[in-house]
């Protein structure tokens, strides 16, 4: 089981796109507090009450406008804990209509990127990363000048090792 102490959720949606299937990322405000200008699923904190899908698609309609009914849960991910953070994110992949509209939240969210699967995995490097002054070797992805690493990243290998390609 992941470290954490608090349950968070995410949503990972993907669609098919014209060069195969696309990954949804959301690229946060740069004024947030945390993890600001980061790339990211939707996601964020289990409320009380909520089932942790409840969560998932709960924060993907509040930060990238995408409709509870309109995806199709198609896998659950092995958690993930975040060490800064210390969440334990638990990710969920979901099948969404191509052409959707993005409403991003005006706070949280800069922008909604769809990055094709192909470029995703042609983006991967294993790379060394300095964290609180430590060198850390990590997956990190690179699409169109969009760095993703951390926990995206380390949710996107594990999402990409159960995907053909």
């Amino acid at each position: 089981m992941a470290n954490g102490q608090v349950d968070a959720a995410v949503l990972i949606p993907i669609f098919e796109g014209d060069r195969g299937p696309v990954i949804v990322y959301t690229e946060r405000s740069a004024d947030l507090r945390k993890h600001a200008g980061e790339i990211s699923f939707p996601g964020g904190r289990q409320d009380p009450g909520e089932t942790l899908l409840q969560t998932a698609l709960r924060e993907a309609e509040e930060e990238i406008g995408l409709p509870r009914d309109s995806v199709e849960i198609v896998d659950e991910l092995d958690p993930i804990g975040t060490f800064v953070s210390g969440f334990r994110v638990f990710p969920f992949v979901g099948r969404i209509p191509a052409g959707s509209t993005w409403t991003p939240h005006p706070v949280e969210v800069a922008a909604v990127l769809e990055l094709p699967l192909v470029d995703v995995r042609a983006g991967h490097r294993f790379e060394r990363l300095w964290s609180k002054g430590v060198p850390v070797r990590t997956d990190t992805y690179t699409v169109d000048g969009h760095l993703i690493w951390g926990a995206t990243a380390r949710i996107t290998r594990q999402l990409l090792d159960r995907l053909p390609g």
